[in-house]
């Protein structure tokens, strides 16, 4: 298959971008078109990561349908409005309640909550908080572009 049948959306020279890895990464380009992957077929429109093998050639690294990728923004942004208050809580969440927001979705609910089934939960989730907030620069830019965006389509 050719690499740009059914794209029909791209982000051409992410490598320039893609956070801490700008100018070093392999990733090269974000697409939206028709699903490339056998397992997202039943999906009418898909995101791709394109990655640069050691040959030289476009592959997809990642293809996500449309609505996880969306999902994953949901669980991203209501962890990162946890994050912004946890410093109140000893273990920066509450043991006895560890979901943080059970969000209404598809007829069902996307439940955000401390994964307490992790062994380690409680340095993870301190080295958690610490990587968020190390990273506050690159996605504090991005958060706002976003933002933007997402008003503008309201």
């Amino acid at each position: 298959m050719a690499m740009n049948k059914d794209i029909v959306m791209t982000a051409e020279q992410y490598d320039l971008i893609d956070g801490r890895r700008a100018y070093r990464s392999d990733i090269k380009r974000l697409t939206l078109g028709a699903p490339i992957m056998a397992d997202n077929q039943a999906m009418p429109i898909a995101a791709q990561v394109w990655k640069e093998t050691t040959e030289g050639r476009l592959e997809i690294s990642t293809e996500l349908p449309l609505h996880q990728l969306i999902d994953l923004m949901i669980l991203l942004s209501r962890t990162l409005l946890h994050f912004r208050e946890a410093y109140r809580l000893p273990l920066l969440y509450d043991p006895e309640k560890p979901t943080v927001e059970r969000l209404g979705v598809q007829g069902g609910v996307l439940s955000v909550a401390v994964c307490t089934e992790n062994l380690d939960i409680r340095e993870d989730i301190q080295k958690f908080s610490q990587a968020l907030n190390d990273l506050g620069e690159l996605t504090g830019e991005r958060l706002r572009v976003l933002s933007r965006i997402l008003e503008e389509l309201e």
